[in-house]
């Protein structure tokens, strides 16, 4: 921790103006931001990027948020938005309770007159709203000071300073180096800095050291040895699950075809979103594969496996198969819905509008390729 009471010292304001200069010449351009310089963004694009960007990438990202920006154009239209077309746009990008707080969120700042507060203390109150994107918001869109760490900046962060501690116990003494370098002037230049140069330079696999501004600062790059921060801890295996969804269709040979699909309830993983019925995928957690393909089918008459597809989730990695209703005679709504409460025919030719979650999408396609 010397290199951070040296920092502290004085060598703080050197590494930011070096940064600074840096990022002058090469910020990326993105469709969320205000040009170096200009010390504050929009506080609803700067939010709804930085919701959008946890564990996305900047690529993903961006064609999500132009959509999202030309729909719901401010934090008041998005207020008004009804929560089941939020969550159908944000199919594909992944941890969907992020969608419903973005609603719950944006109706909050509605009613607080449609402004944004602030501070890091304002902005932690409003729903959704955790220690890293309070910072960013105050730094980028209000010019506060405030300690901004993402995985990029505590890549950076943890190279500069050669912090041996792994993660995530490492985590404590990174945010005290970064707090030790953020400068209390264009704190929100600093913050995007830092992120540019941990995505496009000091990447996480190839770091391009020969043209990093911060090289002659940096400890890993002293010691020669910069892939080896930060130091990580050993992965536990991820679990695998296996679990099944149905495929029913009605009049699948008219202009009236349409596939069964259901609201997941609000909460828990995939909440809110729309969705073959599935089991529950918990019948077989960790099993050995072997129960019966079909099996707990939730209408009685012929099924068939039509294949299966593998999605992985943070904390376990998942086989759902597909199983195929073919009955002789299509069921009626109430045979259905009996059986799968709570859903609805969704016309196939529009089913790409339905905005499945990509684990649903990807099984949809093994019998209705887009």
């Amino acid at each position: 921790m010397d290199a951070i009471a040296t920092a502290r010292n004085g060598e703080a304001g050197g590494i930011a103006a070096r940064l600074l200069r840096w990022y002058e010449a090469h910020a990326r351009e993105l469709p969320w931001r205000a040009a170096p310089g200009a010390n504050r963004a929009d506080p609803y694009r700067v939010w709804l990027s930085e919701v959008m960007l946890q564990q996305t990438t900047v690529a993903a990202v961006i064609p999500y948020f132009e959509r999202f920006t030309q729909r719901w154009p401010d934090v008041s239209a998005l207020a008004a938005a009804d929560e089941g077309e939020v969550m159908a746009a944000w199919a594909g990008l992944g941890y969907y309770a992020r969608a419903r707080n973005l609603v719950a969120c944006a109706r909050a700042v509605a009613a607080r007159g449609g402004v944004f507060p602030e501070t890091e203390v304002g902005l932690r109150a409003l729903p959704g709203l955790g220690a890293y994107t309070a910072a960013a918001v105050a730094a980028i869109a209000f010019g506060q000071r405030a300690v901004v760490v993402d995985a990029n900046v505590e890549r950076v962060v943890a190279r500069l300073f050669a912090i041996a501690t792994p993660l995530p116990a490492g985590k404590v003494a990174i945010r005290a180096a970064a707090d030790s370098i953020t400068p209390d002037a264009r704190a929100g230049d600093f913050a995007q800095a830092m992120m540019d140069l941990g995505a496009t330079v000091c990447t996480t696999r190839a770091p391009g050291c020969l043209a990093c501004p911060l090289a002659g600062d940096c400890a890993a790059q002293a010691l020669g040895d910069a892939l080896a921060y930060p130091v990580k801890p050993q992965k536990p295996a991820r679990p695998e699950r296996r679990g099944r969804a149905y495929w029913i269709v009605r009049d699948a040979g008219g202009n009236d075809a349409a596939v069964w699909l259901v609201r997941r309830p609000g909460r828990g993983m995939l909440g809110g979103m729309l969705a073959l019925p599935d089991d529950g995928w918990s019948a077989r957690a960790d099993g050995d594969g072997n129960a019966p393909l079909i099996a707990d089918r939730p209408l009685p008459g012929d099924w068939r496996v039509a294949g299966a597809v593998d999605h992985v989730f943070t904390h376990f990695a998942l086989t759902l198969e597909l199983a195929v209703y073919s009955p002789g005679v299509w069921a009626s709504h109430a045979q259905v819905d009996g059986a799968s409460p709570g859903g609805q025919w969704w016309p196939l030719a529009r089913l790409a509008e339905a905005g499945l979650p990509t684990l649903f999408a990807k099984a949809a396609r093994l019998v209705w390729p887009e």
